[in-house]
């Protein structure tokens, strides 16, 4: 009994408590796993093996599996698609194996260099297939036939620097010649197939055989006039719930294809006309040329134009977790892959089907399926309550069959209806049919598929709502599991602080400059526009014409070219004058990124630019304000140490400039020893300090307010100064004053990566913040939160923060500023970066839980009390008040109806009242139990009086006896599904006294409240003839409406009953130990 109340199987042992049920020993043992012992006890979907997976699908109790499991992982088709997988992996493997054979056995220079092939006739010079043997084949020496990279882009009409046209036109005349970017879907389930899928459940099946029987009887017997309406209106109802059910899944179904349309839409940078645009990935064509930099996907099949250290992930593509470096030896890219370190720009070559990810694509159908641990749980659930309905219903059917063939089952009259060797076979047989109709519609009541099933309903809302709150679900457990989140590490820029970043404070020329452009010293403005113009992967456009420029980058590269601008730079000029030798990409290992160059007098000038005390640690001298190369002395050193805290004070992100000059026979002339040359970092001269104001984004002061409310802690993690770092937390609310930033509240990643693992577990719950931090002190941090036993949110947006991702309970990827590797290792992609959207994130995940338990509530109350009513009657009189018809209505309501009306309510303050729900806290809470008992037994005891005292009661006395029973059923049936109705408005609040606190907001329930009662209306006083029931007069539909409405005062008084806080569940665990003891110390 104890594991059904916890939302598991009946095998269940008692969990492991969560952080907010108490200290948990072993929580770091079993975090993942879950109870190994009982299959529906998976804490975390996120990487459970296949095995599991397979192990609670086995042991669940299941009437219609196609449909039950319908949004689950699909375990036949994964191991399909794995197949298909390494069949195509095996296809790129030969490929490059018969490459570097041939590259092997070729000796350059004796090859007989052969003409390029004749052009074709169209509006290029080359076709699709050529530049498809190209790039799928790898072969470099016809590359090399058509001139290498430049010769290909000038038979694609493309400029290599400034890209294609990129207008209408030209966008057309492309597609038309190499295809679009897309490839062919694999089309959706049709509304027939829900249909389809609709008819498997095994109940219904039974009840069509059922139905047919009875109604060929029931013809032969009182022929097609009379004789059609018990089995047609079996056959009706079952069509009727098959058919609503059917539209409700297809509409689910509708909704997950359009979500997983927008997470495959990836947005990207192209070069066109000689600026930086963002587009669709769909719609890149063949000679587009796409700059790449670390955590992009490549987008297509290409041909590297340039490249800095430039290395790609082709792991997706080989299977092989080998980087491979790229250079002009190796310019082939495969769409797909992912950029593992440097930059460049590649040259597109092929797009949609004619590149190997895009036939890998168009192979696989894409299982959106993917169980969530509350779908798992509520498999248990209902696997545990099938099984008691299904025993109840076993009963039922035994003890009417004795009845009815002992002949102590009477007809209207008094006369036993069935008679042994005097009844008809016909009428015997159809006697038992009706029996087992009843049976087996008890099965379809007790057996709760819907449960489960309401999961993914409400995570389907939640997720198309979740879009206009800026957050896209990648995996449909992580909407859920926000609900559990106890702490939240998030970045600093562009999530608390709003990315807009400009340069407000300069030191350069060893004294503050301001206004921060106004610069006097030539020789120093000269080396800090070539160090900013070059030391970039940002750009600027200068639009022909205009006096406005755009400039696209990072935001803080935007802010220090912006500064540039500002200084004078000619940014097109500046990057002509030099010619770029080598590039050390910013690194958040390292805090810097470093550019090697030769000017036009050939000289070697090494710019770097980053953190600026970490730069400033390498200087050995600095520019005074009369451009002489002056050594850093200690007094100096002291000079700009304290303008960087000063400037980290005010809430400044601090960066250096700095360069050196370098030996020209020094650099390496090989382009292999190029490609692995480690910059000179030694020795630098300090050029320049600017402080960036990223403003806090309004509105987030009070979204930490509000997690802080909720239970959930805000820590900020950050790779600025920790100066800088403290002064945002002060403003964000994360820090209630700077005396509260002291070790270890506020910390640096340094000093917590040099802790031991046991320090850092015994600090990890009062850190509140960490600056200059790697991401692999944020790895360490997450790790050492989940083994205190926290549910922990993360959010990223570089590369390296994928493995922090995927640690963490829920990946948050920035969706503005993040990589496409950050987001492929996320869970749930913020759209617009901002802290408060993380915070909605939260109350929708809240809401998925408390929908679920509200259906739950509303949804045992009706099982309940149908089973108890028709059980109790059965045994004692031999007949029930609610027939088969009426069941499979009182099944939709409940079902299909019930859970759209309470699985899609939107979510309220209120949930953020509340501390955070344990991943193992019971799903059936104990006020839930006690609203559901008070409202079963409330209904159970009002229908059982009426079913054996109705008559009286209702004045029917002097009634015909069959007539009487008929408004006596009809009565309780009416009351019944009343009651329903009004419990429904109960079950929105389970803990409010105002019931009906935004339900005329509530769209939805409110048509599904009023659709129901006009067709019980419709029913009762139209469709008698088919759900056996007669037409009430206007008292009976007042003591109706009464019955129903006392449940209303009635849920009132029942929540002034206070309940313990310790749940059921834990009782009857502890009981148990008790009585194991007891014999032990006897």
């Amino acid at each position: 009994m104890s594991s059904f109340l916890n939302g598991a199987s009946p095998m269940r042992q008692a969990a492991e408590s969560d952080i907010e049920a108490g200290p948990a020993t072993r929580r770091s043992i079993d975090l993942d796993s879950g109870d190994l012992s009982d299959p529906f006890d998976i804490a975390r979907t996120k990487n459970a093996s296949i095995e599991r997976l397979r192990r609670w699908r086995q042991a669940a109790l299941v009437l219609n599996a196609s449909r039950r499991f319908r949004y689950t992982l699909d375990l036949k088709k994964e191991e399909e698609k794995k197949q298909i997988l390494r069949k195509i992996r095996a296809h790129a493997q030969a490929i490059r194996a018969a490459y570097l054979f041939k590259a092997a056995g070729g000796v350059p220079g004796n090859e007989p260099i052969k003409p390029p092939p004749t052009p074709i006739a169209g509006e290029f010079p080359i076709g699709q297939e050529q530049l498809a043997s190209i790039s799928r084949e790898h072969d470099t020496a016809a590359l090399q036939q058509y001139g290498g990279v430049v010769g290909l882009s000038n038979l694609l009409k493309t400029n290599s620097e400034k890209g294609i046209h990129g207008d209408d036109a030209d966008l057309l005349k492309r597609r038309n010649s190499f295809g679009s970017n897309n490839y062919p879907r694999k089309k959706g389930r049709g509304f027939l197939m829900f249909m389809w899928d609709a008819c498997k459940d095994l109940t219904l099946v039974i009840l069509m055989v059922a139905a047919a029987a009875s109604l060929a009887l029931g013809i032969k017997s009182e022929g097609i006039k009379e004789g059609w309406y018990d089995g047609g209106s079996i056959a009706f109802a079952v069509i009727l719930v098959i058919v609503v059910t059917a539209i409700s899944d297809y509409k689910q179904s509708l909704q997950f294809r359009d979500l997983n349309e927008e997470k495959r839409n990836i947005h990207l940078e192209v070069i066109r006309g000689g600026r930086r645009v963002e587009i669709s990935i769909y719609d890149i064509v063949v000679g587009d040329v796409i700059p790449l930099n670390i955590g992009n996907q490549v987008p297509a099949d290409g041909i590297l134009i340039t490249g800095h250290s430039l290395a790609i992930d082709e792991s997706s593509m080989t299977g092989e977790s080998k980087i491979v470096h790229k250079d002009s030896k190796d310019p082939f890219l495969m769409s797909g892959c992912k950029v593992a370190d440097g930059s460049g720009t590649m040259l597109v070559t092929g797009v949609g089907t004619n590149t190997e990810w895009g036939l890998l694509m168009a192979s696989i159908s894409e299982d959106t399926g993917e169980e969530t641990p509350l779908q798992v749980r509520l498999n248990g659930v209902a696997t545990f309550i099938g099984i008691v309905g299904l025993s109840v219903a076993v009963v039922v059917l035994v003890v009417l069959l004795a009845r009815y063939f002992s002949g102590h089952t009477e007809n209207a009259d008094g006369s036993p209806q069935f008679k042994a060797g005097k009844t008809k076979v016909g009428d015997a047989v159809d006697g038992a049919i009706k029996i087992v109709t009843v049976a087996v519609t008890i099965v379809v009541v007790a057996v709760p598929e819907g449960l489960p099933l309401a999961v993914t309903l409400t995570l389907a809302y939640s997720m198309r709502k979740m879009m206009a709150d800026k957050a896209l679900v990648r995996r449909l457990s992580a909407c859920e599991t926000m609900g559990s989140a106890t702490t939240i590490c998030s970045d600093k820029t562009g999530t608390l602080t709003m990315n807009e970043m400009t340069v407000v404070e300069a030191y350069a020329g060893s004294n503050k400059i301001d206004p921060p452009h106004k610069l006097e010293n030539s020789m120093l403005r000269s080396l800090l526009i070539e160090g900013i113009a070059l030391n970039t992967n940002g750009s600027v456009y200068a639009p022909e014409g205009a006096n406005d420029v755009e400039v696209s980058g990072s935001p803080t590269e935007k802010a220090i070219l912006h500064w540039g601008i500002q200084l004078g730079m000619n940014f097109t000029a500046a990057r002509s004058e030099s010619s770029i030798i080598h590039v050390f990409p910013f690194n958040s290992e390292k805090k810097r990124g470093g550019v090697a160059l030769q000017t036009a007098d050939s000289n070697i000038h090494i710019h770097w630019k980053g953190a600026a005390e970490i730069v400033l640690a390498c200087c050995t001298g600095y520019i005074d304000a009369n451009d002489q190369l002056v050594g850093m002395d200690e007094e100096k050193m002291s000079f700009f140490k304290k303008a960087i805290e000063d400037m980290a004070a005010d809430s400044l992100r601090c960066v250096a400039i700095a360069y050196r000059s370098y030996e020209k026979k020094k650099v390496p002339t090989n382009e292999e020893l190029l490609a692995h040359w480690s910059l000179p970092e030694d020795d630098l001269n300090l050029l320049a300090i600017v402080g960036i104001k990223d403003p806090c984004r309004p509105g987030v002061k009070d979204a930490v307010l509000l997690c802080q409310k909720a239970g959930v802690k805000v820590k900020m993690v950050t790779g600025d100064n920790v100066k800088t770092a403290k002064a945002i937390a002060v403003e964000c609310g994360i820090l209630g004053s700077f005396a509260d930033a002291t070790e270890p509240n506020i910390i640096e990643g340094k000093t917590f990566r040099g802790l031991s693992e046991a320090q850092r577990d015994e600090i990890a719950d009062r850190i509140s913040v960490m600056g200059r931090s790697s991401p692999n002190d944020k790895l360490l941090l997450v790790q050492s939160l989940r083994r205190k036993g926290h549910v922990v949110a993360v959010t990223g947006d570089g590369t390296n923060d994928a493995p922090a991702l995927h640690e963490a309970d829920i990946g948050l990827a920035m969706g503005i500023q993040g990589t496409e590797v950050a987001k492929e290792s996320s869970d749930i992609i913020i759209l617009d970066d901002n802290f408060a959207s993380v915070v909605k994130v939260v109350r929708w995940g809240r809401s998925v839980y408390a929908n679920i338990q509200k259906f739950i509530q509303f949804q045992l109350t009706v099982n309940v009390a149908a089973l108890v009513i028709n059980v109790v009657a059965a045994i004692s009189t031999g007949d029930v008040p609610l027939n088969a018809v009426q069941l499979l209505w009182v099944n939709l309501i409940m079902d299909t109806l019930g859970a759209l009306a309470l699985a899609t309510e939107p979510p309220t303050d209120h949930l953020m009242d509340r501390s955070p729900v344990g991943r193992r806290e019971p799903l059936i809470t104990n006020i839930m139990w006690r609203n559901l008992l008070i409202q079963a037994m409330y209904q159970v005891s009002v229908l059982l009086v009426l079913n054996f005292r109705g008559r009286s009661i209702l004045g029917l006395s002097h009634d015909n006896n069959q007539h009487a029973i008929k408004v006596k059923n009809t009565l309780i049936f009416n009351a019944f599904v009343l009651c329903q109705i009004f419990n429904e408005f109960n079950a929105r609040k389970p803990d409010e006294y105002n019931i009906f606190k935004g339900v005329t907001r509530n769209y939805l329930f409110m048509g599904i409240i009023g659709l129901t009662l006009v067709l019980q209306i419709v029913i009762i006083e139209f469709l008698g003839k088919f759900t056996k029931t007669v037409r009430l007069n206007w008292k009976q539909w007042i003591i109706c409406v009464i019955i129903g409405f006392i449940s209303w005062p009635l849920a009132v008084i029942g929540k002034l009953i206070p309940v313990p806080t310790t749940p059921i569940n834990n009782v009857f665990s502890k009981c148990g130990t008790s009585r194991r003891k007891e014999p032990e110390e006897s």
